[in-house]
């Protein structure tokens, strides 16, 4: 990749835990937040300041759509908590690789103790000739950039 070329984004894959997932479609809703605590005080001579610092760091929530298919470990996870509420059990690290044309792993981005919150299921039109796709929103505790 030559200097200031930017990446193409749709090469990329999702692991969970130690399965690698099949056929994503779209990953979005990546971001990192954190509270901006305020502080007002007053100065001797009544001036006042305002000051804004960094406060505690927000968990977060991002949204997977992929095609409706047979991938059997993704879709035992997502029943392990929307099914049989099962979160301690199901919560898991997801790792998403976004890759160069070479296939190489440029950025790396992990999400801790992930669980599956919501599911929504295709839509479905008599006559209509567009994917079956699936989506799911997973929570998560904490999300690392490497």
């Amino acid at each position: 990749m030559a200097t200031g070329d930017a990446l193409s984004t749709h090469i990329f894959g999702v692991q969970l835990g130690g399965y690698l997932v099949e056929s994503i479609q779209e990953i979005s809703g990546f971001t990192v937040e954190e509270d901006v605590v305020e502080i007002k005080q007053v100065t001797s001579d009544g001036k006042q300041i305002i000051r804004k610092q960094p406060g505690a760091r927000q968990a977060g929530e991002i949204t997977i759509t992929r095609g409706l298919d047979q991938s059997s470990e993704f879709t035992k996870w997502i029943k392990e908590t929307l099914n049989n509420g099962a979160v301690n059990s199901a919560r898991q690290n997801l790792t998403i690789e976004i890759k160069d044309t070479e296939g190489n792993t440029v950025r790396r981005i992990q999400l801790m103790q992930g669980w599956a919150s919501k599911w929504e299921g295709p839509s479905l039109k008599a006559g209509d000739s567009s994917p079956a796709t699936e989506s799911v929103t997973i929570v998560f505790e904490e999300i690392v950039v490497e």
